[in-house]
């Protein structure tokens, strides 16, 4: 009986348990990253890259190729985005 009694009280517990809070949103960004994120995945080229900065709002931006060497300052204004080798924006980032 005492079998039986244990996971039925455990099952008991998990089930009132509250849901999980909603995700919340990120906060915004002095350099404006989370205003581009639905670029990551595209090719980089002239017209988005107008756009990036448009809609950014940011006031320097450094696209970083891999094996590029980057200064580590930090400036909060600054956009960052990252391409992989085929210059495809991976991650956009302030620093």
């Amino acid at each position: 009986m005492i079998r039986l009694t244990i996971p039925l009280i455990g099952f008991a517990l998990v089930s009132c348990a509250p849901p999980p809070p909603a995700a919340i949103p990120a906060p915004p960004t002095a350099c404006g990253s989370e205003k581009v994120a639905d670029f990551i995945g595209k090719k980089r080229t002239d017209a988005i890259s107008a756009e990036v900065a448009k809609r950014s709002g940011a006031k320097n931006i450094r696209w970083i190729s891999p094996g590029m060497a980057v200064t580590m300052d930090y400036r909060e204004d600054r956009l960052n985005v990252d391409l992989n080798d085929k210059g495809v924006i991976t991650r956009f980032y302030c620093s």
